[in-house]
């Protein structure tokens, strides 16, 4: 057996010994201990009905690619805003811990995840990942503390806050576009500059060495921004809000081909564990679509937390199109990976996840202990009706494999019953997925069961927890720029 050249260690670059490739390839350090590249893309407010595999209505080719190569998660959760899907993503533990479920972090807050938390980059670096960028939104603080680069990453460029302009980079008025620390005047679209930075990473990174990648675009969260090419492409899609989504979703389509052309160049596409999903579902007036599902983004019905999703690996069994219908949620991402890196998160015991690679792989045993929190609390939320403290009021979610109990009332964390002020539903959400049939009556023993079961999750938030200002102070100022400096 001979070796290949991707095989031969830089010592002489010599033939192997006879004897040794009779029984073993020559392997790099990286060959050795079968570590695959790890690219996770995040979409933004993308709708559950806005890719071509779900009936969009316009072409998604490259991510209809990684369903059709790979495999689709039909049951994949995550929270109803972006932040804390973020916070559960890097962390593998549940936001309320550190006090940010409940909306996104802003920008006249000093929050984040605790510096002394491990992420998913610290651990997986841990694992023998010395690459590891970052390129997109981050959203998940604005203190030099919470910087990516103080959170495990080695490369960063992108924005730190939502919502900014696609074109000009500002949030608020105020340019917030960075090259790790420093403050970036590139210009260009975002989502073309983002796509362009993951690709460079990809070019740059030595062929013997795993990376790991995490693309969090801001497509397509507003505001509605698209350009001129691909609004003309998109120019029989109706009504106008649906075909700038529409563009806004091609072009970042078009960049997640250009990242699995780049995986293919360097030789690792087939060995690339490649996991795809939106933060949160779609915002319908804004032009998207989470039909034939419940809801929206911000609320806690399937089309607010069951998100588009899935996975690539075919070397790590991880192909076929099949569909993974075993609930899986973001927090199993972190246990997952840890499990393939083969490493153990130093905060094992109270990871919330677990690792679902068997599931991934095909087993379809399913999952009977599943169990997924969710909650959303505005400063209003329309439908209230006439209840008392509707400014505090909040929408709770608990999903089982086969149950889902949806609850809007006071706050759980304040609330002295459960019950009182509070609107229920249950549903049999492993055979309604479109959350039509409230059985509510018929079930009062799991409709109590599943409500302990929130009451008990809520008491996770600590009791120092910062609070989260849902409004600027008086006479708070965006900053002169979005830098964090060292």
């Amino acid at each position: 057996m001979s070796c290949n050249q991707r095989s031969i260690s830089c010592l002489g670059r010599i033939a192997c010994i006879a004897l040794a490739c009779a029984s073993v390839a020559c392997m790099t350090d990286r060959e050795a201990t079968s570590l695959p590249d790890i690219v996770i893309v995040l979409a933004d407010d993308l709708g559950w009905k806005d890719v071509g595999f779900h009936g969009a209505g316009f072409p998604t080719p490259n991510i209809d690619r990684i369903a059709a190569e790979g495999v689709e998660l039909t049951r994949f959760y995550a929270a109803p805003v972006c932040s804390p899907t973020r916070v559960a993503l890097l962390t593998g533990r549940y936001p309320i811990r550190y006090g940010l479920q409940r909306v996104t972090i802003k920008p006249w807050t000093d929050l984040g995840v605790p510096p002394d938390e491990e992420t998913l980059p610290e651990a997986l670096g841990r694992a023998g990942y010395q690459r590891k960028g970052v390129f997109g939104k981050w959203h998940l603080g604005d203190s030099v503390r919470f910087h990516p680069l103080e959170q495990g990453f080695t490369e960063f460029v992108g924005h730190y806050g939502g919502s900014i302009d696609y074109f000009e980079h500002t949030r608020l008025g105020v340019l917030d576009w960075h090259h790790d620390f420093a403050l970036s005047r590139e210009e260009g679209y975002s989502t073309e500059l983002i796509g362009r930075h993951a690709v460079r990473f990809i070019r740059e990174s030595p062929a013997d060495q795993p990376l790991f990648l995490y693309v969090p675009f801001n497509a397509i969260h507003s505001p509605n921004h698209a350009t001129t090419a691909y609004l003309e492409a998109n120019a029989g899609i109706d009504p106008e809000n649906r075909r700038v989504k529409a563009a806004m979703t091609a072009s970042m389509d078009d960049q997640i081909g250009a990242i699995l052309d780049a995986l293919e160049a360097r030789g690792t596409l087939d060995d690339t564990l490649l996991l795809f999903f939106s933060d949160n579902g779609g915002v319908p007036p804004a032009g998207s679509s989470n039909e034939p599902l419940r809801g929206r983004k911000h609320t806690v019905y399937e089309g607010g937390i069951r998100v588009v999703a899935a996975a690539r690996w075919p070397s790590g069994g991880i192909q076929g199109g099949r569909k993974v219908d075993t609930p899986v949620s973001v927090l199993d991402i972190f246990p997952t990976l840890m499990g393939i890196a083969g490493v153990e998160a130093r905060h094992d015991e109270r990871l919330d996840g677990e690792d679902v690679i068997k599931a991934l792989r095909g087993d379809t045993s399913g999952r009977d202990d599943f169990e997924f929190h969710s909650y959303f609390n505005g400063q209003t939320i329309p439908g209230n009706g006439t209840a008392p403290d509707a400014e505090r009021r909040e929408r709770n979610a608990v999903v089982t494999s086969d149950w889902k109990l949806i609850r809007e009332g006071p706050n759980l964390d304040r609330a002295e019953n459960p019950r009182a002020h509070a609107k229920l539903e249950l549903y049999r959400i492993s055979v309604d997925p479109f959350e039509a049939s409230d059985v509510s009556a018929s079930h009062p023993d799991i409709l109590a069961e599943l409500l302990a079961r929130a009451v008990r999750f809520r008491q996770l938030k600590p009791k120092d927890a910062m609070a989260m200002p849902l409004s600027a102070p008086e006479g708070w100022e965006a900053p002169s720029d979005w830098s964090m400096q060292k």
